[in-house]
């Protein structure tokens, strides 16, 4: 029987890597909220890959001030439901600030992040999904959402070696880190249930997950 999991978990990791997929299958399984980024509701997102610096810092402040807000509502929602899932870490903003911004932009956003994240809750388990960049642009090619195909791999390599930096030093959180090149736990059903054991056996630390694909 497994243990009962983590009150708050975040899935986390670059883009294409599955995070958003795996966050809805976790809170279904949990029956619980399911906090989402919401990339398709940010309207200087496609203007920011059309062209990045024109829309850079614009970008960026939405999404800061979209996540704040869904910080403080999870701080102030129902504390007798157990388990919340989010797709997103609120530190990941500040991630991609920096490979986005220029110095005097960076400056001000962090004038504005400084004050906003005090409060932000900590979450109780950090799985961080990691895959190699060309696993990541077939599978952002296969999903098709079209402002997402003017990605470019030098800038996913950035986001990639900027996860990988924020990670390597993560210690606010237990954090489980994944090998999801190969393991599918969104659409492989033993995959799940091996992650949920490992998910459900954590309280503390640093641990790390590398499945090996089946041979026959």
């Amino acid at each position: 029987m497994l243990r009962s999991p983590p009150d708050y978990i975040v899935v986390e990791g670059p883009i294409g890597v599955g995070k958003t997929s795996l966050a809805k299958k976790l809170a279904s399984t949990f029956n619980t909220d399911l906090l989402l980024e919401g990339a398709d509701q940010n309207p200087f997102l496609e203007r920011f890959y059309q062209n990045p610096k024109s829309a850079a810092l614009q970008t960026q402040l939405f999404f800061l001030f979209q996540r704040v807000r869904q910080m403080e509502e999870l701080r102030q929602g129902d504390i007798f439901r157990s388990v919340r899932v989010a797709d997103f870490l609120i530190e990941k903003d500040r991630l991609f600030a920096q490979i986005t911004l220029d110095d005097d932009e960076l400056r001000l956003y962090d004038q504005i992040y400084s004050q906003m994240v005090l409060d932000a809750p900590c979450p109780d388990l950090v799985i961080y999904l990691q895959a190699p960049i060309d696993v990541l642009l077939e599978r952002i090619i296969k999903r098709g959402i079209a402002q997402e195909r003017m990605i470019q791999a030098e800038y996913l390599k950035k986001v990639v070696e900027s996860y990988a930096r924020l990670f390597h030093y993560y210690s606010a959180s237990p954090l489980l880190i994944i090998n999801a090149a190969e393991f599918d736990p969104v659409s492989n059903e033993s995959d799940y249930e091996s992650l949920l054991e490992r998910i459900c056996s954590i309280t503390n630390g640093r641990h790390y997950f590398n499945p090996l694909p089946l041979k026959f």
